[in-house]
């Protein structure tokens, strides 16, 4: 997009005139090791992805950017399909971007894909669902390998029962008893389209998909899951604690963030591919 040089005055444009004018809107494809970060989003004093990312960005372009994150990660836990977007007048092509930013970026972040989209895009407020998994080690020892992606549990989980009460969380329902306390103006009713329990050998996968999730609400709900597979707890919990018959859930502590990874988040049509052409919807 071009722009007439001359102000109202005759004046020469100003370079924040110019950038605001010029600019393009980007989606980036995010993955990343969660371990050493305070989760996604910029705190004071701490260190977040989002900090690293805007930084090599920064470096990249010379712009001082913004970005914003389509699911906003706990301290420790990872994703493997985060959508960021943010405006940039930088005259790089699309493809350029994945190779200078993973140049500029810690070993734990790495660019899958980026593309253009349009200026009214919002990556949080244009997605439809969001997909995380949960990784349980079901093994009677722990791993040093996986400590960091898993949580360690030696008991033997009955996983049909844990589907059971998975099964009561999907539809619309109010999750007010398995998150963090919320604002009065913030909504605790979530759409959940599925949440799956299935074994891969020595491990446990806890997949959900929703339209959002509320802070702490995926460790919380799946740690009820876990002590209902211990048979510490009935299958029926998830439904009481989502009707309203149980207000909280007590001594039943939420699961560590090392096992949760952001898979996808999903548009209404495909926006990004990954470096292996696969789509991002």
């Amino acid at each position: 997009m071009s722009i007439d040089p001359g102000g109202p005055d005759g004046d020469v444009a100003s370079s924040e005139e110019r950038r605001r004018v010029e600019a393009r809107r980007l989606a980036l494809l995010l993955e990343y090791d969660g371990t050493r970060y305070n989760g996604f989003q910029w705190q004071v004093g701490v260190l977040t992805i989002q900090d690293e990312v805007e930084r090599a960005l920064g470096k990249f372009t010379g712009e001082d950017i913004r970005i914003r994150g389509a699911s906003r990660t706990d301290s420790g836990a990872h994703a493997r399909g985060q959508v960021v977007d943010f405006l940039t007048a930088a005259p790089y092509t699309i493809d350029t971007f994945p190779r200078a930013l993973n140049a500029n970026l810690p070993r734990d972040i790495r660019v899958r894909g980026a593309a253009q989209v349009g200026l009214e895009f919002d990556a949080r407020r244009h997605a439809v669902s969001r997909v995380y998994l949960y990784t349980v080690l079901n093994t009677r020892g722990p791993s040093a390998l996986l400590r960091n992606y898993s949580h360690w549990v030696p008991g033997s989980l009955d996983l049909p029962r844990m589907q059971e009460a998975a099964d009561h969380l999907c539809g619309t329902r109010d999750f007010s008893a398995l998150t963090a306390p919320l604002p009065p103006e913030r909504s605790p009713v979530r759409r959940v389209t599925r949440w799956d329990v299935r074994r891969v050998e020595d491990r446990v996968l806890i997949e959900a998909e929703a339209n959002g999730f509320l802070p702490h609400q995926i460790r919380r709900t799946n740690g009820v899951l876990v002590n209902v597979g211990l048979g510490k707890l009935e299958t029926d919990i998830t439904k009481r604690l989502t009707n309203g018959s149980l207000r909280e859930m007590r001594n039943c502590p939420s699961l560590p963030a090392k096992g949760l990874c952001l898979m996808r988040v999903v548009y209404p049509e495909s926006i990004i591919c990954d470096e292996n052409g696969d789509e991002t919807r």
